[in-house]
């Protein structure tokens, strides 16, 4: 048996697995590195973050991948490439992030890597009914174990569309095993480039769980901010807050199919993209900024307010970038008065953290887990995910 399967097998009956979780999303900010400490498998599952950082990403960095991000036309030579700079990258960044942590690498068992988003076509959005769901993530994984000597998990969202879905979003399954409550309906929100919330009912019943998009999050802001005051992004909401919103522009922006459509679904920067924002009408920068907060909070609200809940109490936990964008949030909490809404942190994991912490546990189901397809969780089987690469 060659060495590394045996490395494998051994990691799958270990009674504590040490996972390198990584993040990287649709905003370009950095690579959130998690490392966890796992016990058990699905509800059995424990987590213990024992680090957490986020390495950003240089602009020359961000510049290449943007010329590739969310277009249709783009040069394919320059993709085939980026395929291994971004692992490269990776990987380096892995180096010296454990190395900071006083980490040898020998001491980690496996990394999950998630790759970086560079197109992302449900059906919805292409329109072209002899096609399946696609979604694609570059990054590769033979890389990173190679240059690491890490055995790596990556490519997740293919077994996702092979299954049946759409490659997103795939938190619904570390969500379910870890933060199912019978006490409350909990929505676990978070607001990446785009939103999503994965619904856990307070009944507990795998059927009525399920996760979906919600919309633009960060993603319009973001771009917004970069085109129009030269900032990665709106620090506090100021910009936002200095500009009045126009209920004609938004009440256009609302009216887009996505948000019509049954749930679970997703979507992308190539569907809201600043082109798209700007159609309408002419808006002044900081008017432009106000609008697309509440488009963000609005749409947000009305997703969730879709969902029938089983209990009288219900939750939000925020995560992700625009969980820190305290307008957003006002305006969310305006939308849904009475309603709690708390950080992840409530339940034992930063919000920043999350999604990382997220991919190292669906590493941790694909290694020691058990598939269980008869077992339908939002509609789809319960099934492992991502592909393994050896160091050798």
């Amino acid at each position: 048996m060659k060495q590394h399967t045996e490395q494998l097998l051994a990691i799958a009956h270990k009674n504590e697995r040490t996972i390198l979780g990584l993040m990287s999303g649709t905003s370009l900010d950095g690579l959130d590195l998690a490392l966890c400490r796992i016990s058990g498998t699905g509800f059995t599952t424990r987590v213990r973050l024992a680090h957490f950082d986020t390495a950003p990403y240089t602009d020359p960095f961000k510049a290449e991948v943007r010329r590739i991000f969310a277009q249709k036309t783009i040069d394919f030579q320059h993709l085939v490439l980026l395929n291994v700079v971004v692992a490269n990258q990776q990987a380096a960044i892995i180096r010296e992030t454990l190395k900071k942590w006083n980490i040898e690498p020998e001491e980690v068992d496996l990394i999950a890597s998630h790759g970086q988003t560079v197109f992302h076509a449900p059906r919805q959005f292409h329109g072209l009914p002899e096609y399946p769901h696609g979604t694609l993530q570059i990054g590769d994984g033979d890389h990173i174990a190679y240059q690491t000597g890490i055995i790596t998990l990556s490519d997740f969202r293919q077994k996702h569309l092979a299954a049946g879905g759409e490659g997103a979003p795939l938190a619904l399954y570390g969500d379910y095993f870890l933060f199912s409550d019978s006490g409350e309906d909990r929505y676990l929100l978070n607001i990446g480039g785009i939103a999503n919330f994965t619904f856990l009912p307070a009944d507990g019943d795998p059927v009525k769980v399920f996760a979906t998009d919600t919309g633009p999050g960060n993603t319009l802001l973001d771009a917004a901010a970069q085109q129009y005051f030269r900032q990665p992004f709106d620090a506090g909401a100021k910009l936002a807050r200095s500009g009045v919103p126009d209920p004609e522009v938004l009440a256009r922006y609302k009216s887009h199919p996505f948000f019509r459509l049954p749930f679970p679904q997703t979507t992308g920067p190539e569907q809201f993209s600043l082109e798209w924002a700007e159609q309408f009408k002419p808006l002044a920068p900081a008017d432009l900024m106000a609008t697309l907060s509440h488009l963000t909070a609005e749409t947000i609200a009305d997703a969730i307010r879709r969902v029938k809940g089983t209990s009288d109490k219900c939750a939000i936990y925020l995560s992700g970038g625009g969980a820190h964008n305290p307008l957003v949030c006002e305006l969310l909490q305006q939308q849904l008065p009475g309603w709690k809404m708390a950080p992840m942190e409530e339940l034992g994991i930063p919000g920043d953290a999350k999604e990382a912490v997220l991919f190292a546990i669906l590493a941790n189901e694909s290694i020691a887990g058990e598939a269980l397809p008869q077992v339908q969780l939002g509609g789809l089987p319960l099934i492992g995910m991502g592909k393994i690469s050896y160091p050798g």
